[in-house]
């Protein structure tokens, strides 16, 4: 009954007399009548909009989208930082020496095999707990040099190609 009395030049009108004849009081607000509903939605709708309000509401967006970018650039800003940093003292941790640090070189020898030699006691001679995380992966080495599949079967006489490790340069 009310929509179709209401117009944009008596909305106001309707509004203030609508706040006289409000009936129901609940919990200190008001409850909103069907004039007064019809009157707010009318306010909210964009085609009621002046030339200023539409200037104001797309300067907001505007606005927000240029916020919503700036977060995202020094997010990635703050994120790039942090990553280069991280990266920078990793570099500078992995490439740091001791003064008395002396490289080692790995070589080569020719072990010949005898009746009673096993491969864990060859390897054994020669494993350098510095290079290797242990003696199975020690063995595994030499095996793949010389080509063995078992490493339980060495003949006698057979000649081993047995890499070690020393600080002298050859």
């Amino acid at each position: 009954m009310f929509e179709k009395l209401l117009t944009t030049e008596n909305m106001f009108d309707i509004i203030s007399i609508e706040q006289l004849f409000v009936t129901n009081v609940r919990y200190g607000g008001c409850v909103m009548s069907e004039a007064m509903r019809a009157a707010a939605t009318l306010y909210n709708d964009p085609r009621y909009f002046s030339e200023s309000e539409i200037r104001i509401r797309k300067n907001r967006i505007r606005r927000a989208r240029i916020f919503r970018r700036q977060v995202f650039l020094l997010s990635a800003a703050i994120a790039l930082v942090i990553f280069m940093v991280i990266l920078f003292a990793s570099t500078i941790k992995s490439e740091a020496q001791s003064e008395d640090y002396s490289p080692e070189f790995k070589y080569y020898k020719t072990v010949t095999v005898h009746s009673d030699d096993t491969m864990w006691n060859i390897a054994s001679v020669n494993y350098s707990p510095e290079h290797y995380n242990d003696m199975k992966e020690y063995m595994a080495d030499i095996c793949s040099i010389n080509g063995i599949s078992d490493s339980n079967r060495l003949n006698a006489g057979e000649s081993l190609v047995i890499p070690y490790y020393s600080v002298e340069f050859k």
